[in-house]
């Protein structure tokens, strides 16, 4: 099976496809293809999912699509009248009005059916809270990375750097004083020297204390905002080191991938915690108003992949108004596909997935002249600097559940177990228990992993894992074996460099558009931190991927001559980048030859040296095949910028696909080769100097069924007959009916529990800031008084919900209060219009596990009309209901797209 891309005619294309499907029917059986190392197990604990802050879209378009001002503030105002006379309270936390129309308010779930019921009011949204990410303990050097991405030849050979260019840091502020970021290298805390030569715009929207994560003790919701964005946690100047750090590599410094660029620093974290939504879309607010050309986001609300939620729309409108919008896709990986975030989903937002390092910076001891890097695991003792001890192979080392004897007496020495079968808290154990006074566990797959104990074993011992290599290297020298602790550290090749991230996001989005859009180094980057914090530090994540394509934008920018970017010159950013990115082998065994998976990597590796320099660019960059369904063309339009003629001939890349659970998906070869050729209207196109040509490419779209949930995809290949630079244009698509997709599951929760949807009763939550409900699931109908009382400073609310688990996103979630017949309630007076939709909410994200629900309030109030027009709030009277939840799913536009659920009759009995 090749893969390999050679220049051959549209026919051989074809045959060399059609050999890969050998065997393989339309509508067959997928059949997973196995990776080195497991994915880990899925989360299947039940953890309620929601939130108490909202999105409330308002009906105008915002101003940068032409609304005046005076109308945007003018429909705010109304909507604070419509909801004081509807007798519905609500903390309004910001209005937005020149990218999104709208504000974000904190209301009582169970009031936000009268908020998403009230005249004005377009959609209501959730507003999604989004961790800082974490750092790392591994370091290697930004200079290999540069130079997997061409950034380092952009610079060195092609004379770019950024010059020109503003580049928008969103994050946790930037380290101003930094002398690699154009500081003066004087360490200050909360400088106010602002703004600097390079640092020239910012905000800090938060302050230092704000955290809006409730289940963090320090819980701080409420923004207090200042006019200088220092950073107080590191990841911001991390971030923005990689898009333009101008220090020197050999003097111990950082170079970024522009470092020519000037900053906007914009800051949307606290000091640690997690940030919301609407602060990132305040803070885009700021990005526009300060004239920036690049917007980097290392930040996304996971699960969250609708195109339409808000941070993503006003990120298009961003782009639409001259600035290219880069995001990183995520880290929610071993969270399975759809998992990628908002605003990295965003229909004009380059989407970045995360690709490790090609070289890891790592501390090592010597075997027999051999140096042999390793990781500290979490949880374990201090490494030694020094010291020679005996080190001894004791086999697996699973004493406690698999019956295992240790292969040798490891007292007094260092034990080396081998990783698999049990966990390593069991192997050190049980190694540290028969007397070892260190610990090495080599891996079962290449290369050298992060591990963890769990928990503490005694806070003395080392325990350090190495790789696969050195583990066998060492247990093949002659006994009795030395080693030697040093305390250096080297350079090691990283076995995973280049292929994708464990923890980078799957795509698709919500409605089957291909995500990501594009890759880059993003595991395990060496980065300016904050000079209090050591000024250099690593940090994985694809947030360290995202300005790494940021940066490249602002070359890409100086080479086209594009400062200050028209909306045209924006939005045709992503599909140069795209055009010249470079796929990579499968991460889970990439011996095997298949490409990863288009929508984990999307058009690959960045080459930014290619896109500077790419003669021909091919429109659009990325091609959606929607579901299943007959063989969809789609148009190429590919615009020669040179003077001379240039000719294509076109072939076929396939990628892997995934199938089978949503939350552990399995890999498989089955795609797009199953339904047919890939077929081109011409073998070979020529572009003429100057001018565009089109050539149409038919791919087909096979139906696996629905309940298989195959997601498959490949690349259009265009191979110059003069041997230059390949070009490329990934595709994806849904190999089923994508509306027989189930959304509203069971669930799988560990211990087992009364499987979703179901009824259960709201028993209360500190305090509306802190929103950390408790809820309890009644066997049988349910009396609920629809009281609110508060003891010890917790508010009980017995009141109904519906606990749901979804899947999958839906396109909205509707709950309807019927009466005991099964019918929509109506009015009591004949003067009044009663809606019975008690809740109404778009772009719903799925659960992030297995076990994950949300939660739909009823207070037993819904909105009436009264004959004036105005509306009201009042209480349904005591007697039998059901609830129906109803969810639409994506792309679905029939009635039988909908799935519903109804509870089952609950009493309401409020006290006389």
């Amino acid at each position: 099976m090749s893969r390999t891309i050679t220049r051959v005619s549209a026919t051989m294309a074809v045959m060399a496809l059609a050999g890969m499907a050998a065997g393989a029917a339309p509508q067959s059986q997928p059949e997973a293809i196995t990776p080195l190392t497991p994915s880990p197990a899925p989360d299947n604990t039940a953890r309620y999912e929601g939130t108490n802050l909202w999105f409330v879209e308002l009906m105008s378009p915002p101003a940068v699509k032409g609304t005046s001002m005076a109308r945007l503030n003018s429909e705010k105002r109304a909507f604070r009248q419509a909801a004081a006379g509807a007798d519905v309270s609500f903390k309004e936390r910001f209005a937005f009005s020149r990218l999104w129309n709208g504000l974000s308010i904190q209301v009582d779930p169970a009031g936000l059916s009268t908020i998403s019921r009230l005249p004005g009011v377009k959609a209501v949204y959730p507003v999604g809270v989004i961790p800082v990410p974490e750092v790392t303990g591994v370091s290697p050097d930004l200079e290999t990375a540069l130079a997997m991405t061409g950034a380092d030849i952009a610079q060195s050979e092609l004379g770019f750097d950024g010059t020109g260019i503003k580049v928008a840091v969103m994050d946790t502020g930037l380290d101003y004083d930094h002398a690699d970021l154009g500081g003066d290298g004087v360490q200050r805390t909360n400088s106010n020297v602002f703004p600097t030569s390079r640092v020239i715009a910012g905000f800090d929207l938060v302050g230092d204390s704000y955290n809006a994560s409730s289940s963090s003790p320090d819980f701080q919701p409420v923004p207090q905002p200042d006019p200088f964005p220092d950073d107080c946690n590191g990841h911001g100047t991390h971030v923005s080191g990689i898009v333009g750090a101008d220090g020197d590599f050999a003097a111990g410094g950082a170079r970024g991938v522009a470092p020519g660029v000037t900053f906007g620093a914009y800051r949307v974290f606290g000091c640690g915690g997690s940030t919301t939504d609407d602060v990132m879309i305040a803070a885009m607010e700021r990005v526009l108003a300060d004239d920036m050309d690049v917007l980097n986001m290392s930040i996304g609300d996971a699960f969250n992949n609708w195109p339409g939620t808000p941070t993503a729309v006003a990120s298009d409108n961003l782009v639409d108004a001259g600035v290219v919008v880069v995001a990183s896709i995520g880290n929610s990986g071993a969270n399975g596909v759809w998992s990628a975030g908002a605003p990295g989903v965003g229909g004009k937002v380059t989407g970045v997935a995360s690709f490790d390092n090609s070289h890891v910076q790592l501390p090592f001891f010597t075997v027999n002249d051999q140096n042999i890097g390793y990781v500290p695991m979490t949880f374990a003792g201090p490494t030694p600097t020094s010291g020679t001890e005996e080190i001894v192979n004791v086999g697996r080392a699973c004493t406690a559940t698999q019956g295992d004897t240790l292969l040798a007496d490891p007292t007094d020495k260092v034990a080396l177990a081998a990783r698999g079968d049990c966990s390593f808290n069991e192997k050190a154990t049980a190694a540290i228990n028969a007397g070892a006074i260190a610990v090495v566990i080599s891996n079962n797959a290449p290369g050298v992993f992060n591990g963890t104990l769990g928990t503490p074993i005694d806070n003395v011992t080392p325990v350090v894992g190495i790789s696969l290599a050195d583990g066998d290297f060492i247990r093949a020298q002659s006994a009795p074996v030395s080693m030697t602790w040093t305390d250096q550290t080297e350079s090691f090749p990283s076995p995973t460099g280049g292929l994708i991230s464990s923890f980078s996001s799957y795509g698709l989005a919500a409605e089957l558009e291909v995500k990501p859009d594009i890759g880059a180094p993003g595991g395990l980057i060496r980065s300016t931190v904050p000079l209090e914090a050591g000024a250099y530090a690593t940090i994985s994540g694809t947030s360290m991927a995202s300005p790494h394509v940021a940066g490249g934008v602002a070359l890409l920018l100086e080479s086209k001559g594009w400062a200050s970017p028209t909306p045209a010159q924006a939005a045709a950013v992503r599909g140069l980048l795209q055009n010249n990115a470079e796929p990579a082998p499968w991460q889970g065994n990439p011996g095997l030859g298949f490409l990863d998976q288009v929508h984990r990597q999307g058009a690959g590796m960045l080459r930014i040296d290619g896109a500077i320099e790419a003669p021909v660019s091919i429109a659009p960059g990325k091609l959606a095949q929607g579901e299943a369904g007959a063989d969809l063309t789609h148009t190429l339009t590919l615009t020669n910028h040179t003077g001379s003629d240039i000719t294509y001939d076109l072939s076929h890349q396939a990628a892997l696909g995934t199938f089978g659970s949503t939350f552990a998906p399995s890999a498989t070869a089955a795609g797009a080769a199953n339904g047919g050729p890939i077929t081109f209207s011409a073998a070979s196109v020529l572009v003429p100097a100057g001018g565009t040509a089109t050539v149409d490419v038919t791919i087909p779209r096979p139906d696996f069924g629905a309940g298989n949930k195959v997601v498959y995809g490949g690349y259009i290949v265009f191979a110059p007959q003069d041997d230059g630079q390949l070009l490329r244009v990934p595709y994806a698509g849904f190999g089923g009916d994508y509306q027989g997709f189930p959304i509203l599951t069971g669930g799988v929760t560990t211990p087992p529990s009364p499987p979703f949807p179901k009824l259960a009763t709201w028993t209360g939550f500190v305090s509306p800031d802190d929103f950390t409900p408790t809820f309890t699931f009644p066997a049988s109908p349910v009396t609920y008084t629809m009281e609110k009382t508060m003891e010890f400073g917790r508010l009980f609310a017995d009141i109904p919900v519906l606990a749901v688990h979804l899947d999958h996103q839906a396109r909205f979630v509707r709950v309807t209060v019927l009466d005991s017949a099964g019918n929509p309630v109506v009015s009591d007076s004949p003067s009044q219009t009663l809606d019975p939709v008690a809740t109404d909410i778009d772009f719903f994200p799925r659960n992030s596990t297995a076990g994950g629900f949300f939660a739909f309030f009823w207070d037993g109030r819904l909105v009436s009309t009264l004959p004036n027009g105005k509306m009201i709030s009042k209480n349904m009277p005591n007697g039998d209901y059901q609830l129906r939840i109803e969810v639409l799913k994506p792309l679905g536009t029939e009635p039988a797209d909908v799935e519903t659920f109804t509870s089952p009759t609950f009493t309401i009995a409020r006290p006389e």
